[in-house]
């Protein structure tokens, strides 16, 4: 794929009309994503809940070891340690689980 970047692959094809266009679309939406930790995740989706007025529960019982399952309205998600960084694939999973757009973090 370094290839397209210049227009041809490694062996001197062009790529499919449509792949630029998707990896622009693909760097775009990975590059809204920002960073962030567990416990800040939990304080955003709280606001969310709050904002909708969707019930908001944290289970940390409901977890093996550092995790925990977060709960709003009826849909769960569990989320790893509330210390460390959430990757940006991870993220986008809790969000798809509990409805909510990834913007709206």
């Amino acid at each position: 794929m370094g290839g397209w970047i210049t227009g041809r692959n490694s062996l001197g094809r062009r790529p499919p009309t449509s792949a630029p266009a998707l990896l622009l679309r693909i760097e775009q939406n990975c590059s809204t994503i920002e960073k962030m930790r567990g416990g800040e995740f939990l304080r955003k989706v709280k606001a969310i809940a709050k904002r909708n007025k969707l019930a908001y529960r944290w289970s940390a019982e409901r977890g093996a070891g550092s995790h925990g399952t977060v709960y709003l309205g009826k849909r769960l998600a569990v989320v790893k340690d509330l210390k460390k960084e959430l990757g940006p694939g991870l993220l986008a999973d809790m969000c798809k689980q509990l409805g909510i757009r990834k913007e709206d973090l």
